[in-house]
Formats: C-alpha cells, sequence, structure tokens
C-alpha cells in the first residue's frame, strides 16, 4: 500500500508539471463582479422620472440622492443631447443648436470643469436647467437688477449668443466659464459651492444642492432647500433629479 501511495504522487506530480493547473484569480474576478453590480446600480436609478425631495439635501436624513445615485457622464451627455437639439425651436429661441454648437458645449464644460475643479455632471445639470442647453437662449433680468445672459444665465457674464446665428466656440466657452468660475460682478458655481461647503462641512452631495439653491437665489435655508425666496422653489430639486435621469417627465414640484 505504502509503495502505491508512493507512485501515485509521483505520477500525479508530473502530470501536474506537464499539464499545470490554471486556477483563477480571486481578486480579479471580485473586481469584474464588483463593477458589473456597480454599473448595474447606477443604471437602475438613472432614469426619467421626476421625484420630489425637500428638506435639508442630505441622503441618510432627508433622503436625496448621494453621488452613488447619479448617472455617469456619458448617461448623463447622452440622455441630454436630444434636448439641445430642439430647446431653441421649442422655446422660440431661433434656430436649434448644430451638431457643431452641441459639441462646444460638451467640450467646454470638461475644460471648465477642470479649471474651477467642480464635477462636469453638475455643471450640466445647472446648464440644462438654466438655459436647455440652448446656446442663443435670451438674456433675462435678475431681481436685483443685473442681467443674467447665456447658457447658465451667469451673474452679468460676457458669454451670450443671444440673436446670433452661429455661436461661437469661444463664446459658449465663455458662457460656461461665465457660470461656473464666477463673473467680476458676481458668484458662480465655484464660489456658492465653496460656501456651501464650509456651512456643510463637506464637500458632497449635499453642498452641491445647496450651491445650486445658492446660485439661483443668491441665498439658502439650509434645513429647507426647497425654500426659494422669491425664486424657484422647485431648483434644488430639479438638479437632484437631472443628476438621476430626468429630462422631460412631468415634474412632480409645483
Amino acid at each position: 500500500m505504502l509503495f502505491q501511495s508512493v507512485l501515485t504522487t509521483a505520477l500525479f506530480a508530473a502530470i501536474s508539471t506537464a499539464f499545470p493547473i490554471e486556477t483563477p484569480d480571486v481578486d480579479i474576478v471580485e473586481n469584474d463582479v464588483n463593477t458589473t453590480i456597480s454599473e448595474l446600480d447606477v443604471r437602475a436609478t438613472f432614469q426619467d422620472v421626476y421625484k420630489l425631495y425637500s428638506g435639508d439635501g442630505s441622503h441618510f436624513k432627508a433622503g436625496w440622492p448621494n453621488m452613488d445615485f447619479w448617472g455617469t457622464w456619458d448617461q448623463m451627455w447622452n440622455a441630454n443631447v436630444p434636448l439641445m437639439r430642439k430647446s431653441c425651436g421649442w422655446n422660440g429661441w431661433g434656430k436649434d443648436n448644430s451638431e457643431t454648437e452641441i459639441g462646444y458645449i460638451k467640450s467646454s464644460i470638461v475644460t471648465v470643469s477642470g479649471e474651477v475643479s467642480m464635477d462636469k455632471r453638475f455643471i450640466l445639470a445647472i446648464m440644462m436647467q438654466e438655459s436647455k442647453g440652448c446656446v442663443r437662449v435670451p438674456t433675462t433680468p435678475s431681481g436685483s437688477g443685473h442681467s443674467n445672459p447665456g447658457l447658465m444665465q451667469s451673474h452679468a457674464g460676457k458669454g451670450t449668443c443671444a440673436g446670433v446665428a452661429n455661436c461661437s466656440k469661444a463664446q459658449v466657452l465663455q458662457m460656461i466659464r461665465d457660470g461656473s468660475a464666477g463673473t467680476s460682478a458676481g458668484d458662480g458655481l465655484k464660489q456658492c459651492f465653496a460656501k456651501t461647503k464650509a456651512v456643510i462641512g463637506s464637500g458632497g452631495a449635499q453642498a452641491m444642492y445647496a450651491a445650486a439653491r445658492m446660485y439661483n437665489s443668491g441665498t439658502v435655508d439650509y434645513k429647507q432647500l426647497n425654500n426659494g425666496f422669491i425664486s424657484n422653489k422647485c431648483y434644488a430639486s430639479d438638479i437632484a433629479n437631472r443628476l438621476t435621469g430626468w429630462t422631460s417627465a412631468a415634474s412632480k414640484c409645483s
């Protein structure tokens, strides 16, 4: 029996050497599974639906979506391009965006996002809220007496293509920069976010929702972001929904 056991062991060793057994890399398998699950979670939560949020913008206390629930950049961009192609005509603001102009919007958001160290998804959501992505959006007056021009309806910014048949790359970049980086006359998203982050104590989604509130109304009720003062009370809730896939479904905020 001992001789047979030794012979069997030797034979198995010889076979193993000639034909090595491949074992799966556990880390790679687990990482692949985790990536797939994460991607499925994003797709499951990124939908063209509207959920009314209220309260302080927090995830665990008030139920607002944290950044894990936001769509990816590609998801958000692809969901909003169809609106950009039609929003000028729908709103009576002139001819619809050309594909070239839409390309300028995309490259400008990516560029300015790096300049101001801000998530490009957030900049896109604000832009869609302010102008529906129409490069020819009219300049509007503010309650404080200054003008709000351009794609992001900035605080007395220089960038605008209102009434212009063909919007240049430079003007599109200026519009996105005015709204994101601020102007000599007033704050942009960068300054609003710095202020709300300091109050809330973190730079996550809650501070961004509060920054959206501040960008729209100039001030923030940190306990109730739906307090628009004299501005759009739905603004912060709208931004949260845009970040999770809302584009054209009926709003539940009025």
